[in-house]
Protein backbone atom coordinates (compact mmCIF):
# COMPACT_ATOMS: atom_id res chain seq x y z
CA UNK A 1 0.00 0.00 0.00
CA UNK A 2 1.19 3.61 -0.76
CA UNK A 3 2.03 5.90 1.73
CA UNK A 4 0.25 9.02 2.28
CA UNK A 5 1.82 12.30 1.53
CA UNK A 6 1.11 14.66 4.27
CA UNK A 7 -0.30 18.24 2.76
CA UNK A 8 2.22 21.23 2.69
CA UNK A 9 -1.28 23.24 4.25
CA UNK A 10 -0.69 22.74 7.52
CA UNK A 11 1.03 24.54 10.53
CA UNK A 12 2.35 27.92 11.06
CA UNK A 13 4.41 29.33 9.53
CA UNK A 14 2.65 27.91 6.07
CA UNK A 15 5.49 25.18 4.48
CA UNK A 16 4.08 26.36 1.11
CA UNK A 17 4.48 29.85 -0.39
CA UNK A 18 1.13 32.13 -0.04
CA UNK A 19 1.01 32.35 -3.79
CA UNK A 20 0.85 28.69 -4.39
CA UNK A 21 -2.64 26.88 -4.37
CA UNK A 22 -3.89 23.47 -5.77
CA UNK A 23 -6.99 25.07 -6.83
CA UNK A 24 -7.40 25.75 -10.97
CA UNK A 25 -6.20 28.52 -12.32
CA UNK A 26 -8.79 30.63 -14.34
CA UNK A 27 -7.14 32.09 -17.76
CA UNK A 28 -8.14 34.11 -20.45
CA UNK A 29 -7.57 33.68 -23.91
CA UNK A 30 -7.22 36.82 -26.20
CA UNK A 31 -9.91 37.64 -27.05
CA UNK A 32 -8.86 38.03 -30.83
CA UNK A 33 -9.97 35.44 -33.18
CA UNK A 34 -7.58 32.89 -33.58
CA UNK A 35 -4.98 33.84 -31.00
CA UNK A 36 -4.50 31.33 -28.50
CA UNK A 37 -1.71 33.59 -25.92
CA UNK A 38 -2.69 34.62 -22.71
CA UNK A 39 -4.86 37.81 -23.06
CA UNK A 40 -4.50 39.79 -19.39
CA UNK A 41 -4.47 43.36 -21.43
CA UNK A 42 -8.13 44.59 -20.69
CA UNK A 43 -9.23 47.28 -23.40
CA UNK A 44 -12.85 48.94 -23.75
CA UNK A 45 -15.27 47.82 -25.99
CA UNK A 46 -16.93 51.08 -26.61
CA UNK A 47 -16.72 54.77 -24.52
CA UNK A 48 -17.91 54.70 -20.95
CA UNK A 49 -18.52 50.65 -20.83
CA UNK A 50 -17.69 48.88 -18.24
CA UNK A 51 -17.14 45.58 -20.58
CA UNK A 52 -13.39 44.77 -21.88
CA UNK A 53 -12.37 43.02 -23.98
CA UNK A 54 -9.16 40.65 -23.09
CA UNK A 55 -5.90 41.11 -25.56
CA UNK A 56 -2.30 39.34 -25.52
CA UNK A 57 0.17 42.08 -25.57
CA UNK A 58 0.41 42.03 -29.48
CA UNK A 59 -3.11 42.70 -30.33
CA UNK A 60 -3.53 45.09 -27.15
CA UNK A 61 -1.11 46.92 -29.08
CA UNK A 62 -2.93 47.14 -32.23
CA UNK A 63 -6.42 47.73 -30.45
CA UNK A 64 -4.81 51.18 -29.19
CA UNK A 65 -3.23 52.51 -32.54
CA UNK A 66 -6.43 51.53 -34.42
CA UNK A 67 -8.93 52.83 -31.51
CA UNK A 68 -10.77 56.30 -32.04
CA UNK A 69 -12.18 57.58 -28.65
CA UNK A 70 -14.19 60.07 -30.64
CA UNK A 71 -15.42 58.15 -33.39
CA UNK A 72 -19.12 58.62 -34.39
CA UNK A 73 -18.94 61.79 -31.95
CA UNK A 74 -18.80 65.21 -34.15
CA UNK A 75 -16.73 67.80 -33.81
CA UNK A 76 -18.99 69.54 -31.08
CA UNK A 77 -19.80 66.46 -29.62
CA UNK A 78 -15.70 65.58 -29.16
CA UNK A 79 -15.18 68.82 -27.98
CA UNK A 80 -17.59 69.20 -25.44
CA UNK A 81 -17.02 65.26 -24.33
CA UNK A 82 -13.12 66.69 -24.12
CA UNK A 83 -13.97 69.37 -22.04
CA UNK A 84 -16.20 67.75 -19.68
CA UNK A 85 -13.84 65.06 -19.01
CA UNK A 86 -10.59 67.82 -18.85
CA UNK A 87 -12.87 70.10 -16.24
CA UNK A 88 -12.66 67.61 -13.21
CA UNK A 89 -9.16 67.67 -12.66
CA UNK A 90 -8.23 70.43 -14.72
CA UNK A 91 -8.75 72.84 -11.46
CA UNK A 92 -6.11 70.91 -9.84
CA UNK A 93 -3.42 71.14 -12.22
CA UNK A 94 -3.59 74.98 -12.51
CA UNK A 95 -3.40 75.61 -8.91
CA UNK A 96 -0.48 72.44 -8.34
CA UNK A 97 2.11 75.64 -7.80
CA UNK A 98 0.16 76.01 -4.28
CA UNK A 99 1.87 74.34 -1.58
CA UNK A 100 0.58 73.78 1.87
CA UNK A 101 1.82 76.77 3.16
CA UNK A 102 5.20 75.14 5.18
CA UNK A 103 8.36 73.36 5.10
CA UNK A 104 7.45 69.93 5.49
CA UNK A 105 4.05 69.80 4.50
CA UNK A 106 4.53 68.40 1.23
CA UNK A 107 4.99 71.27 -0.58
CA UNK A 108 8.24 69.80 -2.33
CA UNK A 109 8.75 67.24 -3.78
CA UNK A 110 11.36 64.55 -2.07
CA UNK A 111 13.79 65.33 -5.07
CA UNK A 112 13.35 69.16 -4.15
CA UNK A 113 14.39 68.53 -0.55
CA UNK A 114 17.72 66.42 -1.25
CA UNK A 115 18.52 69.02 -3.76
CA UNK A 116 18.17 71.51 -0.50
CA UNK A 117 19.83 69.46 1.67
CA UNK A 118 22.85 69.33 -1.07
CA UNK A 119 22.79 73.01 -1.18
CA UNK A 120 22.72 73.24 2.51
CA UNK A 121 19.16 74.98 2.96
CA UNK A 122 16.27 75.02 5.02
CA UNK A 123 13.00 73.49 3.16
CA UNK A 124 11.22 77.05 3.55
CA UNK A 125 13.71 79.26 1.73
CA UNK A 126 13.29 81.69 -0.97
CA UNK A 127 15.07 80.93 -4.66
CA UNK A 128 17.11 83.77 -4.08
CA UNK A 129 18.81 81.79 -1.37
CA UNK A 130 19.19 78.98 -3.61
CA UNK A 131 20.52 81.07 -6.47
CA UNK A 132 23.48 82.43 -3.68
CA UNK A 133 24.25 78.85 -2.40
CA UNK A 134 24.47 77.47 -5.50
CA UNK A 135 26.93 80.21 -6.98
CA UNK A 136 28.86 80.16 -4.15
CA UNK A 137 29.73 76.14 -3.70
CA UNK A 138 29.56 76.01 -7.08
CA UNK A 139 32.86 78.85 -7.25
CA UNK A 140 34.24 76.54 -4.49
CA UNK A 141 34.12 73.39 -6.50
CA UNK A 142 34.68 74.21 -10.26
CA UNK A 143 36.84 71.78 -11.13
CA UNK A 144 38.82 74.41 -13.17
CA UNK A 145 39.88 76.22 -9.86
CA UNK A 146 40.38 72.65 -8.18
CA UNK A 147 42.04 70.94 -10.64
CA UNK A 148 42.60 66.70 -10.26
CA UNK A 149 40.69 66.87 -6.99
CA UNK A 150 37.81 64.14 -7.70
CA UNK A 151 35.90 64.94 -4.85
CA UNK A 152 35.42 68.56 -5.75
CA UNK A 153 33.86 67.31 -9.05
CA UNK A 154 31.61 65.01 -7.83
CA UNK A 155 30.69 68.12 -5.66
CA UNK A 156 30.45 70.76 -8.85
CA UNK A 157 28.03 68.28 -10.08
CA UNK A 158 25.76 67.30 -7.25
CA UNK A 159 25.63 71.04 -6.90
CA UNK A 160 24.40 71.42 -10.71
CA UNK A 161 22.28 68.96 -10.71
CA UNK A 162 20.37 70.36 -6.97
CA UNK A 163 20.24 73.25 -8.66
CA UNK A 164 18.50 72.56 -11.88
CA UNK A 165 15.53 70.37 -10.07
CA UNK A 166 15.03 73.68 -7.85
CA UNK A 167 14.90 76.13 -10.71
CA UNK A 168 12.82 73.46 -13.15
CA UNK A 169 10.33 73.54 -9.91
CA UNK A 170 10.48 77.43 -9.88
CA UNK A 171 9.53 77.53 -13.44
CA UNK A 172 6.47 75.39 -12.89
CA UNK A 173 5.59 77.44 -10.24
CA UNK A 174 5.55 80.83 -12.40
CA UNK A 175 9.05 82.40 -11.87
CA UNK A 176 10.62 83.68 -15.17
CA UNK A 177 14.85 83.18 -15.06
CA UNK A 178 16.72 86.45 -15.20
Amino acid sequence: MAKARQSNDWGFPRWRGYEDSRDAVAVKICDRYGCELLGDRPAPKSPNSPERWYFCEKHAGEYNRNYDYFEGLTGEQAAAREAEETRDAGGFKSASHYGWGGPGDGSRSSDEMLALEILGLDPDCEFAEVKKAHRRLAKDNHPDIKQGDEEAAAKFQAVQTAYEVLRQSEERKGWKPD
